[in-house]
């Protein structure tokens, strides 16, 4: 018969047990203010509608709490999409989860045991992080600032394994969805580069702008779809350094595995086009903006996707921009964690060939940024945002525009026109404490 001091050790130690999984599961609700790990509700969004049955049972401070943790009773609140609610006009404002530089590392046979487990428990511990957000928030959007991977300096097999773990273990979604992935994953073939390589060149500058160039997509797989999927949101996956390289040793075969796996990497999103409430997603792979490059034809490619923005939409958009890109923007050292840096390849005995290209940067450089900014940013009256990576420290920074220059600065103090706001998501990595970027 069991001791009276070994009930009360067990008694105890339930206790502990559930009120651990208690934060792990509600966290969110724990350590922040409700309001930090939520939406932000504009005056002329009519989000509550969508809780109008339940709203004379429970009152609505309660029922906030809990839609917020137990989503299934939305379907009670109402079983119609608050986007196609007959009752509401179609709500203006995207709700993105961002998530900074992941980066996993990889198994090689040298790798000892525990550091496996690491491996393994880490790709678990990034999961939970976005599955509670998703279903407590229930987003239209998801994006993966870039840096998917630790290294870009690995095989085609292992880019293969890091793929599958990143859709079936961080970011699990239903099997139409990643279907390409798991039949790479199971075929286990070299990229066939080559292959990629033709396609490109064979396009026309307007042809391949056109095949970036989209409207109203919420779901990559059923285009169709002109509302937000909250079960499976648009997901959009960036460039990083640690994904193709930097511009100085990026290589045809970086390039065409991370297009045929996780998509393309410069593409425009318009949205309500044509009407007041026009605004636009804009994807931009900022590794192949600057040079001197391995590939020169990534440099055009990408610059040619700018100046077709510039040319064939900028002239018909009056909405304002999101700009999702890795490399932060040109600021002077101090505002940020990392300051400006530009490194060069000067002596690379072992591979001569990319002498004098560029090897690694902290931001874009001062002209490329003003470049971009006037680009990507055209209407006075509009403000907009730009969400970037890379800086693992995170930052909160405004580009202002003072007498023709865009200067970055800590605070709102522009006169001539609207300012930019420029966010670096902080990682995702344990080490940054697991942080979510929530969107409005």
């Amino acid at each position: 018969m069991a001791s009276k001091g070994f009930k009360v050790f067990v008694e105890l130690i339930t206790v502990i047990a559930f009120a651990i999984n208690c934060f792990v599961y509600y966290y969110p609700d724990i350590v922040n203010d409700t309001s930090k790990c939520n939406w932000h509700k504009f005056d002329d969004t009519p989000i509550a509608s969508k809780y109008d049955i339940l709203n004379e049972k429970v009152p609505p401070h309660i029922l906030e709490k809990l839609l917020l943790n137990f989503p299934q009773l939305r379907e009670h609140a109402d079983n119609q999409s608050p986007y196609e609610n007959d009752n509401m006009t179609k709500i203006k404002d995207i709700h993105m989860l961002t998530f900074g530089d992941p980066q996993i590392n990889g198994n090689w046979p040298s790798t000892k045991y525990i550091k496996r487990l690491d491996n393994f428990g880490n790709d678990y511990y990034l999961g939970h992080i976005y599955n509670v957000m998703k279903r407590r928030l229930s987003p239209s959007h998801v994006a993966v600032m870039g840096d998917l991977f630790s290294s870009q300096w690995i095989l085609d097999s292992e880019f293969y394994n890091r793929t599958y773990r990143f859709v079936e273990r961080l970011f699990p979604r239903p099997l139409e969805y990643k279907q390409t992935v798991i039949d790479t994953y199971e075929k286990h073939e070299n990229c066939d580069w080559n292959a990629w390589l033709a396609q490109e060149m064979a396009l026309d500058p307007e042809a391949r702008f056109t095949s970036r160039d989209y409207n109203d997509v919420y779901d990559w797989v059923h285009p169709e779809n002109k509302y937000p999927n909250f079960e499976n949101p648009l997901f959009i996956n960036l460039t990083g350094n640690h994904d193709i390289g930097y511009s100085g040793d990026a290589t045809w075969q970086h390039m065409a595995r991370f297009h045929l796996l996780f998509g393309q990497n410069n593409y425009v999103i318009n949205y309500n086009k044509g009407t007041p409430e026009e605004w636009r997603l804009v994807v931009l792979d900022s590794l192949t903006l600057e040079g001197p490059a391995l590939q020169e034809e990534f440099i055009g490619f990408t610059w040619s996707f700018l100046h077709h923005l510039r040319d064939r939409e900028n002239p018909n958009f009056s909405g304002s921009t999101v700009l999702l890109t890795h490399i932060p923007f040109y600021k002077v050292a101090g505002l940020c964690r990392d300051g400006p840096e530009h490194i060069y390849y000067i002596d690379n005995e072992r591979e001569p060939y990319k002498n004098g290209n560029l090897r690694s940067q902290n931001h874009l450089s001062y002209n490329t940024t003003q470049e971009v900014l006037d680009i990507i940013f055209p209407n006075k009256d509009q403000n907009g945002v730009v969400l970037t990576g890379h800086d693992h420290e995170g930052c909160d920074s405004w580009y202002n525009k003072v007498n023709g220059e865009w200067v970055a600065s800590k605070d709102k103090t522009n006169t001539e026109r609207e300012s930019i706001r420029e966010i670096v998501v902080r990682s995702m990595m344990g080490d940054f404490d697991g942080q979510t970027g929530v969107f409005t």
